[in-house]
């Protein structure tokens, strides 16, 4: 059987956005303090025993995230087009770290992303 890690970080962020068609009230400007979880996979260890640093990937996902802190969502370049409901958001970073972490022995596996404490929702990609 072959093995699987699965490291886990969190970092937050906070920003507005509005909800463009949304048929209530978060079609209005409002706010959040997100947080960002972020799963990566490794399937093989380095030489010293660890999948990847965490700290490669908190700071993969803290720079991403300086990119959104305190801003208005809906006049940043990446949502120009793209609705910043949580569903996009949550995509986006997934996107965003794959490309910069990927390699033959890692991969991100999710990113949750929490709009409050009782709401978040999960993107991930089937592996294929």
């Amino acid at each position: 059987m072959a093995s699987r890690y699965t490291l886990k970080i969190l970092t937050d962020f906070a920003s507005a956005h509005t909800l463009r068609g949304y048929p209530g009230a978060c079609a209005r400007m409002h706010g959040h303090n997100w947080k960002v979880e972020v799963e990566v996979t490794a399937r093989a260890l380095d030489e010293i025993g660890m999948g990847v640093d965490f700290k490669v990937i908190k700071q993969a996902t803290r720079d991403l995230a300086a990119q959104l802190d305190h801003r208005y969502l809906n006049d940043l370049e990446q949502f120009a087009d793209l609705n910043p409901t949580a569903e996009n958001i949550a995509a986006w970073f997934y996107h965003a770290l794959a490309a910069q972490l990927n390699d033959d022995r890692i991969a991100v596996h999710a990113v949750t992303l929490w709009e409050t404490e009782r709401a978040c929702v999960r993107y991930a990609e089937d592996e294929s």
